[in-house]
């Protein structure tokens, strides 16, 4: 372990932090040392999915992660044969070449790793490994179960019900969420970590503006919003603000995302007649998404559930103005940098958003705010947050604190 702390410290910006190996473990042990691989792999599952939600954080862990060793270390991320092939995944190496999915992560994952405590990040993991760590993002599942098909109800209630036995450690987005793990699945407090996302990835996307003449958009003459048809999304009260803002204005209202069926319960899907000035954009990609962010006057995300809320952040990073719901981890996460509204009011989110696009001054106030507020919000804290808790697991949950040097801070 000293020498995965060594190596991991060179890129950390606080100092002492807690590291959980011997202080006084002996330089010949640590020449013997054949890299973090010998230690732990990552879950890389989510290499062939679509990078969004659960999957992006995923993905931008793994990201980070690495980049907190050296170029020469080896840190095993375990993916699929059928993983995607348009995102870079450095040190990646293919396992269970003739399984894919679920069967993958149960059976092929759980050989591949070996004697390695495995980092799995997006809710799920090898159910019977014992040594691994399981980032559960929210448990939607009990406190919105109408919102899925009973089926995957039925598997998420199973695993979670293992996984809390099986899992060695439990990491999650929020405080919000981890108030609800501890209710819904009885876990002990001590048991579960908080490691919130990042928002910088957006940062590296170039944007392709060429969106906003395929929608005929101009620019701080649209609202956006991002979500799915998801009930805690709470995109029927989103349309009928917009409608009856549509009847007043000439303004645009932009919604972009999606709805995967074989998830969500066929009764969520909203069914709705947009106006002429209520755009459908479906999924974008990023260039897309970000040059949407960049032009449009303000950001509406009124959510119902969130166990973290990453699209209001990714709008504050690209100096979008954003409103959004007091409902679940909305609150802890945007702080005082986004307008609040009323989820379940109609009424509530059409007079906020009247605010924010009548008046320029108001939407430069937010917009401000937004961007330094998201600056707070690096992957690479989150990955050195989960190395900590990977060196304190390792260690069999005994800590001793350290110093270590410091890297310049990109906060």
């Amino acid at each position: 372990m000293k020498q995965l702390a060594e190596w991991s410290n060179v890129r950390r910006e606080e100092a002492p932090v807690q590291a959980a190996f011997p202080a006084d473990a002996s330089s010949a042990q640590s020449s013997q040392w054949q890299g973090p691989s010998a230690g732990f792999a990552i879950n890389g599952k989510f290499a062939s999915q679509r990078i969004t939600g659960v999957q992006r954080v995923g993905y931008e862990l793994a990201m980070a992660f690495q980049r907190l060793f050296p170029e020469d270390a080896e840190l095993p991320l375990l993916i699929p044969d059928n993983a995607r092939t348009d995102v870079v995944l450095p040190k990646a190496k293919t396992v269970g070449r003739w399984l894919k999915g679920s069967l993958w992560e149960q059976l092929a994952l759980p050989f591949a790793a070996g004697g390695r405590t495995l980092l799995s990040l997006c809710n799920m993991g090898p159910l019977f490994f014992r040594r691994q760590i399981v980032m559960m993002h929210d448990v939607a599942i009990y406190d919105l179960p109408e919102n899925y098909s009973w089926k995957y109800r039925l598997w998420y209630r199973v695993a979670f019900s293992l996984l809390k036995r099986s899992a060695r450690h439990i990491v999650t987005v929020s405080e919000f969420s981890k108030t609800r793990i501890i209710e819904r699945l009885g876990i002990d407090a001590s048991r579960i970590s908080v490691v919130w996302n990042g928002v910088d990835h957006f940062e590296k996307i170039a944007p392709d503006t060429a969106i906003l003449s395929r929608l005929n958009l101009q620019n701080d003459r649209y609202v956006l919003a991002v979500g799915s048809l998801s009930i805690g999304k709470n995109l029927p009260r989103i349309l009928a603000a917009m409608e009856r803002l549509s009847d007043r204005h000439d303004w645009k209202f932009v919604v972009v995302g999606g709805c995967d069926l074989r998830v969500f319960n066929p009764r969520a899907k909203a069914s709705y007649d947009l106006s002429k000035n209520i755009i459908a954009a479906g999924f974008v990609s990023d260039s897309e998404l970000r040059a949407l962010y960049e032009n449009a006057a303000c950001f509406v995300f009124p959510s119902l559930y969130e166990g973290f809320g990453l699209p209001p952040l990714e709008a504050m990073s690209c100096g979008c103005p954003v409103i959004v719901s007091r409902e679940a981890a909305l609150p802890e996460v945007c702080g005082n940098a986004a307008m609040y509204c009323d989820a379940h009011s109609v009424d509530d989110i059409v007079d906020k958003v009247r605010q924010m696009m009548e008046d320029a001054a108001v939407r430069e106030t937010w917009r401000e705010r937004g961007r330094e507020h998201a600056r707070g919000f690096r992957w690479e804290r989150s990955a050195r947050q989960l190395l900590d808790v990977l060196e304190r697991e390792l260690a069999g949950g005994v800590t001793r604190s350290v110093r270590t040097r410091s890297a310049p801070s990109r906060v």
